[in-house]
């Protein structure tokens, strides 16, 4: 394991255990510290990306360790980007623990340098799989505050205000906050889709081969469109939007790595 990756690995830990800590006693400097290594994390975990980059030739998102890097790298500054704009209580000690898990599977996974087989030898890898991994980091972000959601509400519900009531924001802010992670996702993931198809046509000489992991896209997709249709023509907001959010985010799961494993095809050299 290279050592950029290792200091990567441990800053996001050191991080996601201050927003644990800040989370247990709201300190506000434990919180402003655990922003600043995450931070920290995000610029080591780019010098990783770009170390790799030239060490494999060409962009490291081809393999279970890089397209899974790739994916936390990418959650970390959707979540800090985001921050910028919408300031969400406690979202950093849930997201920092997701990123955290996803460097775990990393880690775990093989870090070998592949040889790129042909069909990925093309201008549209980085441009493909960057955003398809970009729309997964949005709705990751998604299925967080959906969490978020659940938890509150199940305290509101039953009248036992304890860990989480006073910790989370209010429903709406929550509701809210997957509407605007869905909002950057939606889009990216449908790019992402229309980009894979179109270097489908260069690589395999058609824009859809019903491929497992096609498909899966293809489910992903129906989902989160499924949601945003209801959510605009039937109300359906709240608990019923953050149930689609995080049944859409298995989808996107099993489509990353579901299908690598289980059901091959055409993609199964990206795992």
């Amino acid at each position: 394991m290279p050592l950029i990756f290792k200091i990567t690995f441990l800053t996001y830990i050191a991080s996601a255990v201050m927003y644990l800590l800040y989370f247990a006693n709201q300190d506000k400097k434990i919180r402003a510290t655990a922003r600043l290594i995450l931070l920290m994390g995000g610029i080591f975990h780019t010098i990783t990306l770009i170390t790799r980059y030239y060490e494999v030739g060409h962009t490291p998102i081809t393999s279970m360790h890089e397209s899974v890097s790739f994916f936390a790298w990418a959650m970390t500054w959707g979540f800090l980007i985001f921050r910028w704009r919408y300031r969400v209580k406690n979202f950093g000690t849930f997201v920092s623990v997701c990123i955290t898990l996803l460097m775990v599977i990393a880690s775990m996974s093989s870090q070998q340098a592949i040889p790129l087989p042909p069909a990925l030898q093309s201008k549209w890898l980085p441009v493909h799989a960057s955003i398809a991994l970009l729309a997964n980091a949005f709705l990751a972000l998604g299925f967080c505050g959906g969490v978020m959601y659940l938890l509150q509400e199940r305290e509101i519900k039953a009248r036992r205000f304890g860990l989480f009531y006073s910790r989370l924001p209010s429903l709406e802010a929550l509701d809210n906050l997957n509407h605007h992670c869905l909002a950057i996702g939606f889009p990216l993931l449908t790019l992402g889709i229309i980009t894979g198809s179109i270097w489908a046509k260069q690589a395999w000489g058609s824009y859809w081969q019903w491929d497992p992991k096609e498909t899966w896209s293809l489910v992903t997709w129906f989902i989160y469109a499924a949601l945003l249709h209801f959510r605009f023509t039937m109300g359906w907001r709240r608990r019923r939007a953050a149930i689609m959010s995080m049944i859409g985010f298995g989808a996107c799961l099993f489509t990353l790595w579901g299908v690598t494993y289980l059901l091959g095809g055409l993609h199964s050299y990206a795992g």
